[in-house]
């Protein structure tokens, strides 16, 4: 509903785009009618910025309750559209990066309405179960803990995947005095990026404010298109409150550590930048529910009070506590790409590199 999947995607695209393969990005939401998915994300939207408590009471009954199906009656409104666009472009694959897409294919794929290949890439850390809908063909997951639960579940093909972030990540090597600069800080500062997505969601300025009064840590908000949450960090006095960014990989590379309150893309492109990462007071539903499987794996901490926040970024000072966790996330990107993981990929014969 944010920006990660569609940034997931673009990405996704580039990298076949470098293979010679031609791509198409549709957002599922513009498949549904009357504006229908339009609406669909004003209200998810709404939930997460002023009633998050509603959004975990959907979460546990329609994601993750033991009644829960493998399909949003939704889906079946999207269905015609995607059919036809199916039809008319006669893909070799069909890619789905959101759970609603997934959703979607798998039906139509079931039905047979859709005669290539469908693959879910799953962005998130932990696999709920509308993601996992058995119709579809495969499954790639960047968790290598919760393969094997996919491939029980599904009964259809898993493998894991290297997170999906663009390589600037992992090439950066910024100059923390010329960091510090562009954005109004002072050299020396040790500066923590604080991220609420890119919709400024959830508890940051508390979060910016224990970090600031501590005396040791200099708070970067990054409050995505949340120019209210800019405002409102300007008016509490917490420094310059960080727009959307072209420069995230050099903010990342100078940093001493991401404060999340998601368990998305952000983390993921901080793990290949080799930046710690803690996940603070975590928005609830999916991402409480990554943020233990992240802390779990060793690739994050997990606070939840504001003293347990500044015990782990004091932490993280030390080297051999902050090379353990950045090893374990580094990781991550030993395993196959996602590209390689496509079914189409593999039926040209292209290897499938480890």
């Amino acid at each position: 509903m944010g920006s990660a999947h569609d940034r997931t995607a673009a990405e996704l695209a580039a990298r076949l785009a470098a293979e010679n393969a031609d791509s198409e990005i549709i957002d599922v939401l513009q498949l549904f009618p009357l504006r229908l998915g339009s609406a669909l994300r004003r209200g998810y939207r709404w939930m997460i910025l002023h009633a998050p408590w509603l959004y975990d009471v959907i979460y546990q009954v329609f994601f993750i309750g033991k009644r829960t199906v493998g399909t949003s009656p939704l889906t079946a409104l999207a269905v015609p559209r995607l059919r036809r666009l199916v039809a008319a472009r006669s893909p070799d694959e069909v890619v789905s990066t959101f759970h609603l897409a997934a959703q979607l294919t798998g039906r139509l794929r079931e039905r047979g309405g859709l005669p290539c290949p469908s693959t879910v890439l799953i962005t998130e850390f932990a696999a709920h179960r509308l993601w996992l809908h058995r119709g579809n063909d495969r499954f790639l997951s960047p968790n290598p803990d919760n393969v094997e639960e996919i491939r029980a579940r599904t009964r259809r093909s898993a493998l894991q995947c290297a997170p999906v972030v663009r390589p600037e990540f992992a090439r950066i090597v910024a100059d923390p005095k010329e960091v510090a600069g562009s954005v109004g800080a002072d050299h020396g500062d040790r500066l923590v990026l604080v991220s609420g997505g890119s919709w400024g969601v959830g508890d940051v300025i508390a979060t910016a404010r224990t970090l600031a009064r501590s005396g040791r840590y200099t708070p970067l908000v990054l409050c995505g298109n949340n120019a209210e949450l800019r405002r409102r960090l300007r008016a509490a006095g917490l420094g310059p409150g960080l727009g959307w960014r072209d420069d995230v990989p050099e903010l990342m590379a100078a940093a001493h550590a991401l404060v999340d309150n998601g368990s998305g893309l952000t983390c993921h492109e901080a793990f290949a930048a080799g930046l710690p990462v803690v996940i603070h007071r975590p928005i609830p539903g999916h991402g409480r529910a990554g943020a233990l499987a992240m802390a779990g794996a060793g690739l994050s901490l997990h606070t939840g009070t504001a003293p347990a926040l500044l015990e782990a970024l004091d932490l993280l000072a030390d080297e051999r506590s902050r090379k353990r966790q950045a090893d374990a996330a580094c990781a991550l990107f030993s395993s196959m790409p996602a590209q390689a993981g496509l079914i189409s990929a593999q039926k040209e014969g292209r290897s499938v590199p480890r």
